[in-house]
């Protein structure tokens, strides 16, 4: 088996910024329907949550960049953070190749200031 981890950590401010300055421009380049639609519902802790789904998009880029031929062949999109049933973060993968996959683990955190997330990925050899 191997272990692959990656790890981010955003400034809230950095990301609200982006959002205030293009608004739907940079929503919809870096996040899903689901994702957008998730971060809005938490009303004035909205850029907390949109923070620490970009640390987790982050995180999961650094922990798959093995498999990927260039850092080019994903998009933003192709990560998506949502909650199972239980609340917790949940990382989907899209258009990437996940065979060798064993299991995929995400964790994140957020306070006033900083959003960090950590993917943990474990494959086969």
């Amino acid at each position: 088996m191997k272990v692959n981890c990656g790890i981010d950590i955003i400034e809230i401010d950095r990301i609200k910024e982006s959002i205030e300055k293009t608004g739907e421009n940079f929503l919809n380049k870096v996040f899903t329907k689901k994702e957008i639609e998730y971060c809005e519902s938490k009303k004035k802790q909205k850029y907390q949550h949109y923070a620490a789904r970009f640390a987790a998009k982050e995180a999961a880029f650094k922990a798959l960049s093995w498999k990927l031929e260039d850092k080019y062949s994903v998009s933003w999109k192709d990560f998506e953070l949502t909650n199972d049933e239980q609340g917790r973060p949940k990382l989907n993968i899209i258009g990437i190749n996940l065979e060798d996959i064993e299991n995929i683990d995400v964790s994140i955190s957020h306070c006033k200031n900083y959003a960090v997330a950590n993917v943990t990925i474990l494959s086969e050899e």
